[in-house]
């Protein structure tokens, strides 16, 4: 049944994607799962879907120290457009909300040392209710988005089919490319077509696009976090080898700073996200965002796990009987990052392992914890306890091994040694 589905897919995009974009997972802000399609700006000015509110997240992330971190796009989602077309066919924004239209907008972010994302979806309208980019409008809304000079563009998939679905992703990968502005692709289709094969084709999707949602939406919950997280590891040895520089699994949005989540269960929303090379976009209200969040979505170290530039997405490789997971990730310069996570809600727990247990190769090795910062030698053959709060983690950056001349690697399902002669030498230190 899909086979001539797959076969136009792939003739559609003779032309990979190759826009040189998102060579680390992208970082910023996004809108909806704080905001929703809340457009009652009389009512709610201050968290209407409106550009006064990405303006001030703009402010804030150009003034409060994120956009030196990486967090540089600022997105809108649905329900920013207006319910009809212009006399010539293009989306318009809503004229109330938007009253200097989304050029002026993509303006103020640039010049802030930003970038503007925008939001489409393959229906004949979008999931709000707003007019889609159906297969027919498809070469018009890219213009349109590149004469905005926006910089990167969701396309979602309500009120759309199979068949639609098969040929429209690739079409517009091949519209943006054809506008020639640089517009880094987000595609929703996996999360339309299950997230696995057969139904899903990786291949086509690191062709076509730079991040993809394989994955339900994220909601403001601990229970939403733990399905995302039980998912996408679940299925690991199918993600991990689809993502890498330029092409993205996306798990949804960091909910750090919102009502769902106590700050160990923030925390482990952003060490997971990290060991898996997630993109980060928060998605919040940084005009109040409390100290302890700000605290874990600005760490620099976890950051440059994320932004590790092998762009190797990390894996689950214990699942002990005391309910301790830990997941490992390989990064430059032969160094690597371990997360010790709870599913624990009774009390702190001291679990005991060893480097050598985890499968690390002979030496001692410089460990530093993400979140204190405290600094150790361990060597592979001693047992160590790390103390993991319930649903929480315990996350460590793990240097190169002293005196040993091979490193830890993944490939497929495996962890295995290779020669340093085998592994670039070339990047620099994360720390």
């Amino acid at each position: 049944m899909f086979q001539p589905l797959i076969i136009l897919a792939l003739a559609v995009s003779a032309s990979a994607l190759n826009n040189g974009l998102m060579k680390t997972p992208p970082m910023g802000w996004l809108a909806w799962e704080r905001y929703r399609c809340d457009i009652d700006c009389d009512n709610d000015p201050k968290n209407c879907i409106s550009e006064k509110l990405f303006m001030d997240m703009a402010d804030r992330l150009s003034e409060d120290g994120w956009r030196e971190l990486g967090y540089t796009y600022i997105n809108i989602d649905d329900c920013w457009s207006s319910k009809d077309r212009d006399k010539d066919g293009r989306l318009q924004a809503d004229p109330k909300r938007f009253p200097s239209g989304i050029k002026k907008l993509a303006d103020y972010m640039h010049v802030r040392g930003l970038k503007l994302g925008i939001y489409g979806d393959m229906g004949t309208y979008t999931c709000g209710g707003y007019p889609g980019t159906p297969l027919d409008k498809i070469t018009l809304d890219a213009q349109t988005f590149a004469e905005w000079e926006v910089d990167m563009f969701k396309y979602d998939g309500c009120y759309s089919n199979d068949t639609e679905q098969a040929q429209g992703y690739p079409l517009m990968s091949k519209a943006l490319n054809a506008t020639g502005r640089p517009i880094g692709y987000s595609c929703s289709w996996p999360a339309y077509q299950g997230g696995l094969p057969p139904k899903v084709d990786y291949d086509l999707l690191g062709d076509i696009c730079n991040l993809w949602r394989n994955y339900d939406d994220i909601q403001d919950s601990w229970d939403s976090v733990l399905a995302i997280v039980d998912w996408f590891f679940k299925n690991q040895d199918i993600l991990i080898p689809a993502a890498g520089p330029g092409k993205w699994n996306d798990p949804d949005m960091l909910i750090i700073g919102n009502f769902g989540l106590s700050m160990d269960q923030s925390r482990s929303q952003m060490a997971l996200w990290a060991i898996m090379a997630a993109p980060l976009f928060m998605s919040n209200d940084l005009r109040t965002l409390n100290s302890g969040a700000r605290a874990i979505l600005q760490n620099k170290m976890i950051i440059s796990i994320n932004q590790d530039p092998l762009g190797i997405q990390g894996k689950r490789i214990l699942q002990d009987k005391s309910h301790i997971e830990v997941f490992w990730r390989p990064l430059s310069n032969n160094a690597s990052a371990l997360v010790f996570f709870s599913r624990r809600t009774d009390m702190p727990y001291r679990f005991k392992t060893s480097l050598a247990t985890l499968n690390y190769t002979v030496g001692s090795y410089k460990v530093t914890d993400v979140y204190t910062y405290e600094t150790t030698t361990v060597k592979d053959s001693t047992e160590f306890v790390v103390s993991v709060n319930p649903t929480g983690v315990v996350m460590w950056y793990v240097s190169a091994p002293a005196k040993v001349n091979s490193r830890l690697f993944f490939r497929g399902s495996h962890i295995r040694t290779f020669d340093h002669e085998e592994v670039p030498n070339n990047i620099p230190s994360l720390l």
